[in-house]
């Protein structure tokens, strides 16, 4: 079996896994890990969260207790022995690994600390997202090669040269009108409060398109909602990844109203399902989108209108539907994982 051939030893690195956390920097690292898994290479999950059921992948739990444990994590990662692996593909915490430990050492950032840092509230996590960001530069010299998700995301870090964005499974999400709801349906995956911004969406929406569309609903998958949100307002919870694909499959129209998103990956979820989108114009949601060529970007204080204007007028959905679809082809799982597979070899 040739080099060009042969599976590989991967460590893939991610504090956050679905088992543990709604964080989507853990759905993405299991995923990738999983198609990895799929193409016979052999991957070891390093996490603090538990194994994640029905996952392809090795796992080893590194238990932390008490605070400041993302800190602690990268520290007890140094401690880990690596020699029998070919690569490290690390999705944070990896920036006590310097001195070569494997023969490529990939680092993808998600995002950046310091744009969070320049939104979130309150001092203690203001300092916090600065001390992430410094330690996500040290990240990208340690590495051998550093990926962003998005090319905005190269801001704080031009130095970054590769881009390789989140992928989604298009075997799993992809559109089937016939399950479409026969009433007007706004789907959201998000929390309610912080930069994700439910509780602002959910307001828009008995603001502006309920009293238009008394039929209207907005489901939300989101943990943190209260109970009763309110008219028109579905609380989903927490869904399985079935249920995940039918509430986008069901929907008319996507809306995740952020403040901040390095990617985004439901907006290529969605996407992927042939849905519109209606974003808040954030680095994520611009590149996802194409800059609004296959979505619409709206300031937060119009985005009700905005999303009125797509549920009443049929032919705009139907034209961004196909738009979204199209754009989608550039995140699907296997496309990442492919360049992902040729930049192990060739660092290597």
């Amino acid at each position: 079996m040739s080099a060009s051939t042969r599976p590989l030893r991967i460590a893939m690195i991610s504090y956050y896994l679905p088992s543990g956390s709604k964080i989507g920097v853990g759905y993405q690292a299991h995923e990738l890990a999983n198609e990895l898994a799929r193409r016979g290479h052999r991957v070891d999950m390093l996490s603090a969260c538990p194994p994640v059921e029905g996952a392809l992948y090795g796992h080893r739990e590194l238990r932390l207790a008490g605070s400041l444990r993302t800190f602690r994590f990268a520290l007890a990662l140094r401690r880990v022995d690596y020699s029998g692996y070919d690569v490290i593909h690390a999705h944070g915490d990896d920036y006590w690994l310097w001195r070569r430990r494997v023969p490529v050492h990939v680092r993808t950032m998600h995002g950046t600390g310091f744009e969070e840092a320049r939104r979130i509230p309150g001092f203690k996590e203001k300092l916090r997202m600065l001390l992430l960001g410094l330690t996500e530069v040290l990240a990208s010299v340690v590495a051998d090669v550093t990926v962003a998700v998005s090319p905005q995301t190269r801001r704080w870090m031009p130095w970054v040269r590769r881009v390789i964005p989140n992928g989604v499974d298009a075997g799993r999400f992809r559109p089937d009108p016939a399950k479409r709801s026969a009433s007007p349906t706004i789907l959201f995956v998000g929390t309610w409060g912080n930069r994700k911004r439910g509780s602002a969406l959910a307001h828009a929406f008995q603001r502006d398109v309920l009293p238009a569309l008394p039929d209207a609903r907005l489901e939300m998958v989101c943990r943190d909602a209260p109970a009763d949100a309110g008219p028109g307002v579905v609380v989903l919870g927490a869904l399985s990844d079935a249920e995940l694909v039918q509430a986008y499959q069901r929907a008319w129209v996507f809306c995740l109203p952020s403040e901040y998103e390095g990617f985004g990956i439901p907006y290529a979820e969605a996407m992927a399902c042939g849905l519109p989108v209606v974003a808040t114009p954030n680095v994520g949601a611009r590149y996802v989108t194409d800059e609004g060529r296959a979505g619409v970007l709206s300031e937060l204080d119009v985005i009700g209108a905005a999303l009125l204007r797509l549920l009443t007028d049929d032919a705009r959905r139907a034209e961004l539907s196909i738009a979204s679809a199209d754009r989608a082809h550039a995140f699907t799982l296997s496309s990442v994982v492919d360049r992902y597979e040729t930049l192990y070899r060739r660092e290597g």
